[in-house]
This record gives C-alpha cells, sequence and structure tokens, in this order.
C-alpha cells in the first residue's frame, strides 16, 4: 500500500527560532554558571523589539540584553535593510524568581517527602504534570522518520549557502517541506520539496530557483530518491524580502513539531527551549527519545514510541507506555516491563544519565532536538541495548 507523508523544518532566522535560541541561549549561560538554576524564559520578537520574561531562580548574573544582540547577530540579522538588526533592536525584560510553591516539589520529591527518606534519586520532583513522547525508526541512520531529516537538512544547507556566501543574496528567514512516499511502510522516493528563502529584492525569481535546486537541494536530496516525477516548489510565491520578525512575530515553543518527530509521532505538548532540565517537558522527552532509540537499536523493534508521564513534584513517572507498532519481537508489555528494570525515568536519573546540567541547549535549539548526532548529545546514544536485550532473554 503506497502512502505519502510530509514534515517541516524552519531555519535559524525563522522568529520563532530566534526566540527559541535566545531563550536557550540564556539559559546555556545561567547553567554554565549556576548548574541548579530553576529557569523557565519566554522570548518574543516582531519588527524592532525582542521581549525575553520569564521566571528565573539563580545565584548568577547575565547580562539578558547582550546575550539577545549576540543570538541575532549571529544568525545573521545585522542590518537594517534586512528588516531587524540585532545591533539596533530594542530588548525589554520582565522576569522573577520561581514559585516557591513549584520549587517546593522540585527540592524534593513527593516520595522523599512523605516517607521522611533522603534517597537521592527522589531528591528532584518532576517540575509538572504532562505527558511526554520519545520515538525511533530505522528509516534513517540517525533511527529517525526520514521526512523530517531531509526537511531539517535542507534547512541546514540554506543557512550554509547564505552564511559562507555561496547564495550570498540569501537572508536568514527560511522553511523546506519533505513529502516522502511509502510503499508497504517503506520510504522508495520524494514525491514533494518544498522550500521558501527570504532573499534581497534585487534577486531574480528564476536565478534563485535554479540556484537553491543546484545548490541546496541535489547535494542534500538522495539522488536514488528522486525521479522524473518529483515535484519543486521554490518560493511559491514568488517574492520573499520581507521576513524575520518584520514579517512575522516570533515566540518561543511555537514550533514543537520541527524540533521533535515532524509530525510522525505524537507530541505530548510541551515545549522545550528556555527550560531548565528539571522540567520534564524537557527532559523526559529527551529520555523518551532515549529509550526509543535504544529499542530499535537492539533490533527489539523497527519503529518505537514510548509514552512518560508525571505528576508535579512525584519522582517516579506515572506511566510508561511503548507501541512497537506491530514490529516489535515480542510484546509491548515485556518491552514495557525491561524498559523499567534497565532505564530509571526519575529526574535526578535523567539530569545525571544524560548529562544535562551543561550549557548544550543553544545549539540544539534549531534543527531539532532528536536525531543530533553530530552534537554528541547522551540521548541518542544506544548504549544499552545489550542491557535491554538481556532484559528480555533475546
Amino acid at each position: 500500500m503506497k502512502k505519502l507523508f510530509t514534515s517541516e523544518s524552519v531555519t535559524e532566522g525563522h522568529p520563532d527560532k530566534i526566540c527559541d535560541q535566545i531563550s536557550d541561549a540564556i539559559l546555556d549561560k545561567i547553567i554554565e554558571q549556576d548548574p541548579t538554576a530553576r529557569v523557565a524564559c519566554e522570548t518574543t520578537c516582531t519588527t524592532g523589539i525582542v521581549s525575553v520574561m520569564g521566571e528565573i531562580s539563580t545565584s548568577c548574573y547575565v547580562d539578558v540584553p547582550k546575550t539577545v544582540r549576540e543570538v541575532v547577530l549571529d544568525i545573521g540579522y545585522d542590518r537594517a535593510k534586512y528588516g531587524f538588526d540585532g545591533t539596533t533592536c530594542a530588548v525589554v525584560t520582565s522576569i522573577d524568581e520561581q514559585s516557591p510553591d513549584i520549587a517546593m516539589g522540585v527540592d524534593e520529591g513527593y516520595e522523599n517527602r512523605e516517607d521522611g527518606a533522603h534517597d537521592d534519586l527522589n531528591s528532584t520532583g518532576a517540575g509538572d504534570q504532562g505527558m511526554m513522547f520519545g520515538y525511533a525508526c530505522d528509516e534513517t541512520p540517525e533511527l529517525m522518520p526520514l521526512a523530517i531529516s531531509l526537511a531539517h537538512k535542507l534547512c541546514k544547507r540554506l543557512t550554509e549557502v547564505r552564511k559562507t556566501a555561496v547564495l550570498p543574496y540569501l537572508r536568514p528567514d527560511g522553511k523546506s517541506q519533505v513529502t516522502v512516499e511509502y510503499d508497504d511502510d517503506k520510504p522508495v522516493r520524494i514525491d514533494t520539496v518544498v522550500i521558501s528563502s527570504q532573499h534581497a529584492p534585487e534577486a531574480e525569481i528564476e536565478m534563485l530557483r535554479n540556484d537553491i535546486i543546484k545548490h541546496v537541494i541535489k547535494p542534500t536530496i538522495p539522488e536514488d530518491m528522486i525521479d522524473e516525477n518529483t515535484k519543486y516548489y521554490i518560493n511559491p510565491t514568488g517574492r520573499f524580502v520581507v521576513g524575520g520578525p518584520q514579517g512575522d512575530s516570533g515566540l518561543t515553543g511555537r514550533k514543537l513539531i520541527v524540533d521533535t518527530y515532524g509530525g510522525y509521532a505524537r507530541h505530548g505538548g510541551g515545549a522545550f527551549s528556555g527550560k531548565d532540565p528539571t522540567k520534564v517537558d524537557r527532559s523526559a522527552a529527551y529520555a523518551a527519545r532515549w529509550v526509543a532509540k535504544n529499542v530499535v537499536a537492539a533490533g527489539i523493534a523497527k519503529k518505537c514510541e514510548i509514552q512518560l508521564a508525571y505528576a508535579i513534584g512525584v519522582a517516579h513517572p506515572v506511566s510508561i507506555s511503548v507501541d512497537t507498532f506491530s514490529t516489535g519481537v515480542v510484546d509491548d508489555e515485556k518491552i514495557a516491563e525491561a524498559i523499567k528494570k534497565v532505564f530509571d525515568l526519575r529526574p535526578y536519573a535523567i539530569i545525571r544519565d544524560l548529562d544535562l546540567r551543561k550549557p548544550i541547549y543553544r545549539r540544539l535549539a534549531a534543527y531539532g532536538h532528536m536525531g543530533r548526532e553530530e552534537l554528541g548529545v547522551k540521548w541518542e546514544e544506544t548504549n544499552r541495548t545489550e542491557e535491554l536485550r538481556k532484559a528480555l532473554g533475546i
């Protein structure tokens, strides 16, 4: 049976991604000095202004306006004619401390508070309630769905040819979209590629379209996945000069599907950027990816989706759910039991095992948080495969 599936990505100059990167850059600067800080940092941007707000409890000082400008300039908004300039834009801040009611439950997990115990692993309660999903499949070497993997690569390439002046008339804002055709649940060809890139007003549309096919699409999409019926839509409106925060307002956490699996797996709804790792929206989503990836890498299933759920202030997850979509070599229930034996999914253990109290976050804030093996993040390691197989008697 044939079907089509589509995923999108955006470049680091997209307004929402500007905000994600600012929030995570501030988090990085805080966590570098104060690894146990509590950070919930939100950013908005629009024409000529960036606003940073949130709840932050820390012993260190960070120059927020300076950090904002560094990020905006690094992305490439460094002159007024681009519609946004990190040197001259206004920066407004509104930051309070974390609520003491939340801090009470995070500082000491429910298990320790109720039992009067002093177990380090229960010393951090979940920073909020909610559910988080992790996913892996065998479609790509990094065990990610093919559509989102290619969409990210196109956006990274779009940024690369801009910053290296291969295509100097491109500007920072841009999007990609890839439609993959499946036959019997296997990706067999690329049906459609969509790219929209902000550009200088003098750039001619036909030149831009030919250049993007030559310098962005052809080096990125595998040649054997393209055929004479593959469709290309490049700047389909014909003009994309006004972009970035001048063209559209931006907000932290508004690209959840881009950040994860491109819609190929479910999402719990919680954003990542600007949140310290006691927030399970972030840390448990990374852990769920780690678990799912190890299940697939171990040969236990061809695809695996993990759901974790937490109660605020409670260390242990309230549920762990597994779905291998009938690709598992054993029942999903048995895989779930093996996961409980092999992985400690309490926040303290997740933070420890995935080394999350380090300034690693801004580099994740564009081009996806999952599948980023090139960054050396620990949730992409397949270091529990043998333990899982042993727990299942395989």
